[in-house]
């Protein structure tokens, strides 16, 4: 039988997926990366070395777990944080730490950027507006603050693309990944020239850019050695972890729409051709699937705030998981079950970040608002999954102004495994939530890519009628649901009344690195 294997480049780890042409996961494994590194408040940076030692863990650990030799994986798919920028030398050197997705240091070339092309020019060129998460300004900043290290650069390279180098010795992306950098014509799927031109970026910088199932390469032999897979075995180009994930969720028509709740949380909407808000509050990108789109709005603190909570404030959760052998997120967010609907009004900013839907504000900041002296520890748990559920909520208002429709929201990532947070999404969504037999996400999509490269599929809809089930369906609670339709109005209207407040915050907490 053959196999196919989807690798997922990870922002806290990489993990690795062996699924069967039914869609059944045989194994899976994941290696840790090694904590981002955050030098200053709004940076955050990655070894792009730590990828590929993890990627090479997660390969060998899912092939012993399936007890499969590498010869029976027909073809491997990649998948990844997307945004982020490794640059390597003409030696094939790493030249610095990768500035990853999250980063926020590049405001000002930004603001550069949209001077220098035009605001309704950009949107135009590249289908959205310059944003400090995409890569263009990143590599921007190295130019203006690092111009030794950019000088030297002499390929720039995605998160997963890094990997595929490592796995192939080929300097390729997708589509969808391509899209995440602001150097790409959207609408007409390639480099755009005249953005490159304006920028006085090298093109010879850039990889190829590929359609998602397409072959980029083959396993090397050196490669080969270090992971278990066979040398030969076809590597197609995958796709940023979004559009993989979207691809393992069935997202390939219209009407459908994902929420993805990892670190940072995205809804995600099929689109048969390129839409555009005209305020650039959602991204538009190439989809993985050949010849088609997608839209998302981003929230940058997701699964991240839950996680900063974790870290920062419950080492008593996190303790007493480690004496009893659980998941201190299963104990925190049974806390929360303890706080009813609304948090007795209070409300949490998942801002810690910066933001991107609907604010497009680096300088956001996160918050509690409404406490008193009657809340306790799950209401501030509860505040938190409510806070990033109304921020995704965001993003499905806007697909609606856009005539998006959305018939169906299918969850998945690391929050979906919680029942509490799925309900608390299904009410404030206020539509039905499903959830699937396979909950891998991007890994899963990048292996049904590969399956479509591979022949084991003829399309990428094939893949995805023949691999993926739904297994459950949770309902709105529709007094819940009321609540909530009076609660958000709150939420939506706290940020803009203290923007300015948090800038100044921002701009202080510069003043006091300075």
């Amino acid at each position: 039988m053959p196999y196919m294997m989807g690798i997922d480049v990870g922002t806290t780890g990489t993990r690795a997926v062996i699924v069967r042409p039914d869609g059944h996961v045989v194994s899976a494994a994941t290696s840790a990366h090694e904590p981002m590194r955050m030098p200053k408040p709004g940076w955050a940076e990655q070894d792009p070395g730590n990828w590929w030692q993890a990627a090479l863990a997660a390969i060998r650990s899912t092939l012993q777990q399936a007890e499969i030799q590498g010869a029976d994986i027909a073809a491997v798919g990649l998948s990844g944080q997307m945004h982020g920028v490794a640059l390597l030398d003409k030696a094939n050197a790493v030249l610095r730490p990768a500035i990853i997705w999250c980063d926020q240091r590049s405001q000002a070339q930004c603001d550069w950027i949209t001077s220098r092309v035009g605001r309704d020019r950009l949107v135009q060129l590249v289908s959205n507006p310059a944003l400090t998460g995409f890569s263009a300004p990143k590599l921007l900043w190295i130019r203006d603050h690092q111009p030794e290290v950019y000088g030297r650069a002499a390929h720039f390279l995605l998160p997963k693309d890094f990997v595929r180098f490592k796995l192939t010795g080929q300097f390729a992306t997708d589509v969808s990944d391509a899209s995440g950098t602001l150097l790409f014509d959207v609408a007409h799927r390639q480099w755009s020239d005249e953005i490159l031109d304006s920028l006085q970026i090298e093109r010879s910088l850039l990889p190829r850019a590929y359609e998602s199932p397409e072959v980029t390469g083959e396993i090397s032999s050196e490669a080969a050695l270090l992971s278990g897979l066979r040398s030969g075995t076809p590597v197609v180009a995958g796709a940023g972890d979004q559009a993989a994930s979207a691809v393992g969720n069935g997202i390939v028509s219209s009407g459908l729409t994902s929420a993805t709740l990892g670190t940072s949380g995205v809804i995600f909407a099929y689109t048969g051709s390129p839409k555009l808000d005209p305020g650039g509050r959602i991204h538009t990108f190439c989809h993985a699937v050949p010849g088609k789109w997608h839209v998302m709005g981003v929230t940058q603190g997701a699964g991240l705030s839950l996680r900063w909570f974790r870290e920062q404030l419950g080492e008593s959760e996190s303790w007493y998981a480690r004496q009893v052998g659980a998941d201190p997120y299963d104990i925190i967010i049974e806390e929360a079950r303890k706080a009813p609907a609304g948090s007795d009004g209070l409300l949490f900013l998942p801002y810690l970040m910066g933001e991107r839907t609907p604010h497009l504000d680096a300088e956001a900041r996160g918050m509690w608002f409404g406490l008193t002296a009657s809340h306790t520890r799950g209401h501030l748990i509860r505040a938190i999954l409510e806070g990033v559920a109304f921020s995704l909520r965001d993003s499905l208002e806007i697909f609606k102004n856009m005539e998006i429709r959305v018939n169906q929201i299918r969850a998945s990532g690391g929050g979906s495994r919680s029942s509490l947070w799925r309900q608390i999404q299904a009410d404030v969504y206020g539509k039905d939530l499903v959830t699937l037999f396979e909950s891998e996400g991007s890994a899963f999509g990048a292996a049904l890519l590969a399956g479509v490269g591979g022949g084991i599929y003829r399309s990428v809809a094939e893949a995805a009628e023949q691999a993926i089930q739904i297994r459950e369906r949770v309902t709105p609670d529709m007094e819940n649901a009321r609540l909530y339709d009076r609660l958000y109005p709150v939420y939506r209207g706290l940020y803009p009344a203290v923007r300015n407040l948090a800038h100044q915050l921002a701009r202080f907490g510069q003043e006091e690195l300075k």
